[in-house]
């Protein structure tokens, strides 16, 4: 199998992003990550180019993956060795140095404001300069539409590199608009013109939506370095999505039986936790329908298409979802079916037979709830707890007796206007009754709102399911006004999360926003409490207020 190296630059072109500024514990965190998941490159942003960067690299953690520093060739009229912008990049002391310098003549006249010949030798003597102490890479920058204006001089300067020790030279398309088709066809001329395929990378943005098939017939072409981010960061339009990307290598053909590459089996079944953790380090919430580890990327809606599922999943499934770390789902809607139905249950570790009366309740009791306002298609875990209600399986672990918040606005010592949410609530637990009191104060002494008091008092003493319940937290919070029967409702969604990783959604239905909160949060408890506790309580009535 011929080896594909993957190269990350989530840590600097995916910075890039607006409205992303990782901090430096933010960029360790991300670092140890990539390097569990097996890249082989990391490049960890622009010594000397901010001080975020630059205390980065004194601080970086140790990886397998190759941390590499990025910077751009020397100045015009100062030599290698007495330039301090590459003197920050060397310095920094990793193992590989990326440089970035032109490629294409107009940039170089236009925005260099220098002759090409000059260029040239910029480019050659950096990267003889770094390769002297480490490994060199050169980012050929704007190359495709450089080849296309002027294809001599762009591969002048490949060769401009290569010739001064360049272990890579990568290909870029800065500005995202090269489609597929002539990413293949120009980089398969470049390797036909001396520039050896194994020597070759490819880096592409994404402004046409053809970042990811644009990286692929590269490789198709002969590259053997590939360039991206994860969930596809990058300024404007993004960069090739890894997250994307690696799946597609690993486990479609035919670069599945071609390719090797140093993630294994077992790491890319990590993808879709770590998708979800860059997205917590944002405070993103995760596309639903990102390709493999989008929420719902395995979801099966139709009726037909869930009775297929049930007989063999790869029937609507192009690979089964636990090979990316993500999980089958057949939502429960008013246009559910008892195929769908069926499927879901036995998602859930349900097991109903096939024509057991309990499936036309359940389907009634959806349809029911539907028309009032509830959505079990977006809120799955609340559609377990409704399917085990009606077949009289769901254990009662506590039950709310009542429950008060209220929202204060005052002014502080240093007379500032400021809002203060208190929650109580009163439970029964195993014949004890608890009330807890919990304010919604952040340590940064800012509030954060009533719906964020109720879920800490709630969750705050639950007597026996405590230990079970401390690693949750919400993630996700939607709220809709809708139409429900002849009233119009407040539909409230909460995704929660716990330390496993699992998310898991709950709807809570009310003319009042607070209580149906409240509902979602009862349910996201419970739903937590079943999975992990099991019968451990008393078979009986859905825990309510």
């Amino acid at each position: 199998m011929e080896r594909l190296y993957i190269y990350d630059t989530t840590l600097r072109d995916g910075q890039q992003s607006q409205g992303v500024q990782f901090s430096v514990a933010e960029k360790v965190e991300i670092a140890r990550a990539l390097d569990a998941l097996g890249v082989d490159y990391i490049e960890g942003g622009w010594p000397g180019a901010n001080p975020t960067d630059s205390e980065f690299f004194d601080s970086r953690p140790e990886t397998g993956a190759t941390f590499t520093a990025f910077g751009m060739t020397r100045r015009a009229g100062r030599s290698a060795e007495n330039d301090a912008v590459l003197a920050a990049v060397m310095n920094a002391g990793t193992p590989a140095v990326c440089l970035v310098g032109k490629s294409h003549d107009f940039h170089v006249e236009k925005a260099l404001g220098i002759a090409l010949e000059e260029n040239l030798e910029n480019i050659s003597q950096s990267i003889e300069y770094v390769s002297k102490s480490r490994e060199a890479l050169f980012d050929a920058e704007h190359f495709f539409d450089g080849w296309k204006a002027n294809p001599d001089y762009a591969l002048a300067t490949l060769k401009a590199a290569l010739e001064a020790g360049a272990r890579w030279i990568v290909l870029c398309d800065t500005n995202g608009g090269t489609l597929p088709g002539e990413i293949g066809r120009i980089t398969g001329e470049v390797i036909a013109a001396g520039i050896p395929g194994e020597r070759l990378g490819i880096h592409c943005h994404d402004d046409t939506g053809n970042a990811l098939a644009g990286s692929l017939a590269a490789i198709e072409a002969g590259a053997r370095q590939v360039q991206g981010t994860l969930n596809g960061l990058g300024e404007r339009c993004g960069n090739a999505n890894l997250t994307s990307l690696i799946p597609t290598l690993l486990l479609k053909e035919p670069y599945a039986s071609r390719f090797e590459t140093g993630i294994s089996e077992e790491a890319l079944r990590g993808l879709t936790r770590l998708s979800r953790q860059l997205d917590d380090i944002l405070n993103r919430v995760p596309l639903r329908s990102a390709p493999y580890v989008g929420a719902s990327a395995f979801a099966h809606k139709a009726g037909l298409h869930a009775s297929a599922i049930l007989k063999d999943p790869a029937t609507y499934e192009h690979v089964p979802p636990e090979r990316v770390g993500n999980q089958r789902i057949v939502p429960m809607s008013n246009q559910a079916g008892q195929s769908n139905l069926r499927a879901r249950l036995a998602e859930a570790g349900i097991a109903v037979e096939r024509g057991d009366p309990a499936l036309a309740r359940i389907l009634e009791e959806v349809k029911r709830r539907e028309d009032q306002g509830y959505a079990y298609d977006s809120a799955q875990a609340s559609f377990e707890l409704v399917a085990l209600e009606a077949l009289g399986r769901l254990p009662r672990f506590f039950e709310v007796k009542r429950y008060r918040v209220t929202v204060e606005r005052r002014r502080n010592k240093y007379n500032r206007e400021v809002t203060l949410s208190e929650a109580v609530v009163v439970v029964r637990v195993g014949g004890e009754k608890k009330l807890s009191v919990s304010e919604s104060m952040d340590d940064s002494g800012q509030d954060r709102g009533p719906v964020n008091a109720l879920a800490r008092a709630l969750a705050k003493d639950l007597g026996p399911w405590q230990d079970i319940i401390d690693d949750m937290r919400l993630v996700d919070f939607k709220v809709r006004i809708t139409q429900g029967g002849t009233e119009a409702v407040t539909r409230v969604i909460i995704d929660s999360e716990d330390g496993e990783g699992r998310r898991w959604s709950t709807v809570g239905v009310s003319p009042n926003i607070v209580d149906a909160s409240f509902q979602a949060l009862l349910d996201a408890i419970n739903w937590k409490l079943v999975r992990d506790a099991g019968a451990g309580g008393v078979t009986g009535a859905r825990s309510g207020g």
